[in-house]
């Protein structure tokens, strides 16, 4: 999934004369190089005193998470294998007030689950939300709304607020996810009252609607409004036009995901809580332009999307 990524990346920057680190078009500061200089945060030794024993004794934090995603998400570095993003920064903020190093892991969506489920990975951080059915095999501490967003080629007049917005129009989604069921039974609904149908079309990879964008063979991009945002702020080229709960009706949440009644996310909670309340937190949002969807505490298991 690296070379598609890295093509979006180039697009991203295209306009750039670096992809190490320039003021992008909306004044996001980006770095793209390994060389990240994250922001870290000190050991609270109350906190990670409830660490269970056997998570302390290694040292260290395992973190799995899928690096397929479009900036700023999860992704590779310019070098093409040092994971990087808005959530490896937390995943490491975490793992420093817990006193603990992190081990950045690579997993697919699938196995990103399988590696909980067998503790390879001790907690996920993969822009995973809350879910009423993946609470009955996980516990959550939320960190980031969970907000879709559509993205569209800069400077039309068209906006979406409601589901009659997108009737007649070509949209593309990622199969397989939340936005993709909104998004259908957005249009099943326009058509049953009399609307034209909306033109849904499937791209897997943030390259290809990127280009389908600008060359105007869709009219807009349903996804995840982290990557939406970053790619407006950054290309210069599109804009967001519509943002909407990732859960519809319900408000999504983004959490640090771990086996059930592990035992680490109530001090996972904790740490999250401290970097919220010392600014580390926002400081790690405004760096990837993600301000807009703090959170101002941390939850451990709240209300999750409903079961379909």
């Amino acid at each position: 999934m690296r070379k598609p990524l890295l093509a979006a990346l180039a697009l991203v920057l295209a306009a750039c004369g670096t992809a190490e680190s320039e003021p992008a078009a909306g004044g996001l500061n980006v770095n793209l190089g390994p060389d990240q200089n994250r922001v870290t945060a000190q050991k609270d030794d109350k906190i990670a005193s409830k660490v269970p024993e056997k998570f302390r004794a290694k040292g260290e934090l395992v973190i799995g998470g899928s690096a397929g995603t479009a900036p700023p998400l999860r992704f590779y570095a310019t070098d093409d294998k040092t994971v990087i993003g808005v959530e490896t920064d937390i995943a490491s903020l975490v793992a420093d007030v817990l006193g603990l190093k992190p081990r950045l892991e690579v997993a697919s969506w699938e196995n990103l689950f399988v590696g909980l489920d067998s503790g390879s990975f001790d907690v996920g951080l993969s822009n995973i939300t809350v879910t009423e059915a993946r609470k009955e095999k996980y516990d959550f501490a939320t960190y980031r709304l969970d907000t879709l967003a559509f993205e569209a080629k800069k400077g039309g007049s068209w906006k979406v607020r409601e589901p009659k917005d997108v009737a007649g129009k070509v949209i593309a989604v990622a199969s397989g996810t939340n936005q993709e069921k909104i998004l259908v039974d957005w249009n099943a609904g326009n058509v049953a009252a009399g609307l034209p149908a909306t033109d849904i079309k499937y791209f897997q990879n943030s390259s290809d609607y990127y280009l389908a964008l600008q060359s105007g063979r869709i009219d807009a991009y349903l996804g995840p409004n982290p990557t939406s945002a970053y790619h407006a702020a950054t290309s210069g080229q599109t804009e967001v036009i519509g943002t909407f709960s990732g859960g519809a009706s319900v408000q999504g949440k983004i959490a640090v995901t771990t086996k059930k009644d592990n035992g680490l996310i109530a001090p996972v909670q904790e740490a999250l809580n401290q970097l919220i309340a010392n600014g580390k937190y926002a400081e790690v949002l405004k760096r990837w332009g993600l301000s807009d969807e703090a959170v101002p505490t941390s939850e451990i298991n709240p209300v999750g999307l409903p079961k379909t």
